[in-house]
């Protein structure tokens, strides 16, 4: 494939692929993608679905993305230097904001598994950071008071699979345990630092060392509070018109607004909800407009393709 002159952010998504599927899956994040689909398409045309090229072209690849999917365009099934590949291209603003606030749920959960971050024009590994807190506090909060240190990170995995519509027929059901087990040590590196800033504040402690460690937490009403609050805006502001807010002034003088918890399995079941809604609403807006980008043979093919592991893990 050609290099386009565009700023990117290029991200390897290696953490299921490359063990699982000859398919590897890239995320492009580009300042303006109706022009790079501009230039891409004078040099590789035979990446897109030849009616969207012919019908509206660029404008149309990006609106399709925009509109009916959730601002991310993907060609599947491209083949350089003998491998498949298939990457996804979305502009720089909306991978950020799905990132820092689980807007759509769909971006950020591809993030909250192990990545290889190729460029990085805006510190989004940095970034980053910010949604694998949240994921840590997320999962946490659905998680019993003892816990191993893989069943948290097959937690963390499975908030991005919660309402996905591909999980009903389309997806390998053992799909989270293989990309826990396969990437476990990438998993530890990842959230260490997170375990132990969360273990300094007495919400976790843990009963062993070294590998899959036993981990036990704090179940009161002030942990859920505190693990709530490291929750993105989009998901907090979602709860407190569930739950009910109240306000209060900041040392400051600022007004500030608090969730009311009534107890850690509501506020645990309210997240649950929102985010599933949110990964539900998502997977259903990509998958249509992915069948329309990638065109029918494409579309077949590749939804073959994950029939086919469904099937397989049921057997």
């Amino acid at each position: 494939m050609a290099q386009l002159s565009i700023q990117i952010i290029a991200i390897r998504l290696t953490f299921f692929f490359t063990l699982y599927s000859s398919m590897v899956d890239y995320i492009l994040g580009v300042s303006n993608p109706l022009q790079w689909h501009t230039e891409n398409i004078k040099m590789n045309r035979d990446h897109y679905a030849s009616w969207m090229v012919h019908l509206g072209g660029p404008k149309l690849i990006t609106e399709v993305a925009d509109e009916i999917g959730v601002g991310v365009h993907f060609n599947p099934f491209v083949t350089w230097k003998d491998k498949i590949f298939k990457y996804g291209v979305v502009r720089m603003d909306d991978l950020i904001r799905d990132v820092l606030n689980w807007e759509r749920f769909y971006l950020c959960g591809r993030l909250q598994k192990p990545v290889h971050i190729l460029v990085d024009n805006l510190d989004i590994g940095n970034l980053n950071s910010v949604n694998l807190r949240a994921a840590t506090s997320a999962a946490l909060l659905l998680s019993p008071s003892k816990f191993s240190e893989e069943n948290l990170y097959a937690k963390i995995c499975s908030l991005s699979y919660m309402g996905d519509l591909r999980m009903l027929f389309a997806e390998d059901k053992n799909k989270v345990n293989k990309i826990v087990k396969g990437q476990f040590k990438l998993f530890q590196t990842m959230y260490k630092p997170f375990l132990e800033e969360y273990a300094t504040k007495d919400l976790l402690r843990f009963s062993s060392s070294g590998g899959n460690q036993a981990i036990s937490q704090d179940c009161g009403l002030s942990a859920a509070s505190s693990l709530v609050s490291r929750l993105p805006p989009a998901i907090t502001s979602e709860m407190g018109l569930k739950l009910g807010e109240k306000k209060h002034l900041s040392e400051s003088g600022q007004a500030m607004r608090e969730l009311v918890i009534g107890s850690r399995e509501e506020a645990a079941e309210c997240m649950r909800k929102i985010v599933r809604r949110k990964v539900m609403v998502s997977s259903a807006r990509q998958a249509v407009s992915g069948l329309l980008m990638v065109g029918a043979v494409h579309g077949v093919r590749y939804l073959a393709n994950k029939m086919h592991k469904a099937w397989k893990s049921l057997t």
